[in-house]
């Protein structure tokens, strides 16, 4: 970690790779994009002792399959999680 002459704080950038995946939670089904670690899986990330799991281009649907609201970012409650599923094949080889 940096910090410069006026105080602010440098980290190191995290590289993570983007999972397509479908959430459902106690209450919506969402669609969007979950990231992880490299060389982690991911059910690494959602063993995470975090309050909220990040997404991003998501787009949350209703009961009535429609989609109610699109974000760019979302935290989602982890103990809302109902489950999680990649909506893109893996090769051989490939973690998720």
């Amino acid at each position: 970690m940096e910090v410069d002459d006026k105080g602010k704080v440098f980290t190191d950038v995290v590289p993570k790779l983007t999972i397509p995946a479908m959430v459902q939670t106690t209450q919506h089904l969402i669609h969007g994009n979950l990231h992880v670690r490299r060389d982690e899986r991911l059910k690494d990330e959602l063993d995470r002792d975090k309050l909220f799991l990040a997404m991003t281009d998501v787009q949350i649907i209703g009961a009535d399959n429609q989609v109610i609201h699109e974000t760019r970012f979302l935290a989602v409650r982890r103990d809302q999680i109902v489950w999680v599923m990649p909506t893109r094949d893996f090769g051989e080889g490939e973690q998720l």
